[in-house]
């Protein structure tokens, strides 16, 4: 509660362009940024400062890294910017922006220019230790309503953990997010793809009645999420080698234990940051049964999943982006992804499962189909 109000009160502090301390900017005093050199950290001369359409500009150019935007903290408030997202792939927008491995992102898929029925025009994803975790997040991608030649008015108000964006239409937003994700409460703004950007104004404090404390979380009060799970610490998998039992835990193999975040989702890449090597995981959780049972479980996954029930096989399943095998929807993790039975014996039983990773965001989400006759350890 303190961090929060600390958010709230701390909307802004921004740093006059070209000084070396830092000045607080008042509330409600809207920041017009100049697109000029001396004002952006572009180290990958990714870069341009020019004219569009009469009007200043900033041309990102289609070379990896962000451009960033220096001596500048943005907490809670608005930003607004007109923008041509001419990237082939992704034209993206940074906030609250620490360094590359923690911030928060919005970003735009541009091949869906035109298309204003798109699933996944638009994305939210924050990133955690340089992992974006746009596979873990489907719920926020949408659609939007935009062109890659002209240019498209977007604004974004973030209030304490509440996001809200807005593209082209400025009475209904095209993003509502009720938690973000990120690390991080406070950093500055970038740009990322090739894009042109004009008129970016910053309203310190400006949230136009978003809230700041998190939403609702759809499945809080649903008691067939399997939310505390015991787990082991990473080991890396040989190369070559999809799985071994040579990783399963041994007697001496500590364990602890690990809560599921919002929609009853076990972030692992919150708790183990990035790796560049393929790595897996070892969960497990006591269930007891008054009976001989079959319950049907649904599991969402990033990437690989290989289940126990009482030291047995039980289910083996990948969700590899790309790939036919992958899950709906669309390779991202969903408790839409897959579900099969367990059979509980009477008594206690051990579920076990090992998660494999090596790309992107890792995570597990559990849900039985009803906890009659069940009990969770």
């Amino acid at each position: 509660m303190k961090n929060l109000i600390l958010v709230v009160l701390c909307s802004v502090v921004f740093t006059a362009f070209g000084q070396k301390k830092a000045k607080n900017v008042p509330k409600d005093q809207d920041i017009w940024v100049a697109l000029t050199a001396e004002n952006w950290d572009a180290p990958g001369s990714n870069a341009e400062f020019t004219t569009h359409d009469g009007r200043p500009a900033l041309k990102v150019l289609p070379k990896q890294g962000q451009v960033i935007l220096k001596n500048t903290t943005f907490s809670n408030g608005t930003v607004e910017f007109d923008y041509i997202p001419t990237d082939q792939r992704f034209a993206s927008f940074y906030f609250r922006y620490k360094d590359s491995k923690e911030n928060e992102l919005f970003y735009f898929r541009t091949h869906r220019a035109g298309d204003s029925t798109g699933i996944e025009a638009v994305q939210y994803a924050p990133a955690i230790d340089g992992v974006n975790l746009w596979d873990l997040l489907p719920q926020y991608q949408g659609k939007a309503n935009f062109q890659n030649k002209t240019w498209n008015h977007v604004k974004l108000i973030a209030s304490g953990y509440q996001l809200r964006v807005f593209v082209n239409d400025m009475q209904r937003p095209t993003m509502e997010v009720p938690r973000m994700e990120g690390n991080v409460m406070e950093g500055t703004l970038a740009f990322e793809g090739e894009g042109i950007v004009s008129n970016l104004v910053i309203k310190p404090g400006q949230t136009e009645g978003l809230p700041a404390y998190e939403g609702t979380d759809p499945v809080a009060h649903d008691p067939r999420y399997l939310r505390k799970w015991q787990i082991t610490e990473p080991a890396a998998l040989s190369k070559n080698v999809d799985f071994s039992m040579d990783s399963a835990p041994k007697a001496e193999t500590m364990w602890e234990t690990i809560w599921a975040e919002r929609r009853g989702m076990v972030n692992l890449t919150r708790k183990f940051g990035m790796s560049k090597e393929r790595r897996v995981v070892w969960m497990k959780v006591n269930i007891t049964s008054k009976t001989d049972q079959k319950k049907k479980i649904a599991m969402g996954f990033s990437d690989d999943v290989w289940v126990f029930l009482n030291g047995r096989y039980l289910y083996v399943d990948k969700n590899t982006f790309g790939a036919p095998i992958m899950k709906e929807p669309a390779g991202r993790c969903s408790i839409e992804n897959a579900s099969f039975v367990i059979p509980f014996k009477a008594g206690k039983n051990e579920l076990t499962v090992a998660l494999a990773n090596d790309f992107y965001g890792w995570a597990l989400i559990a849900r039985l189909e009803d906890m009659d006759g069940l009990t969770v350890e």
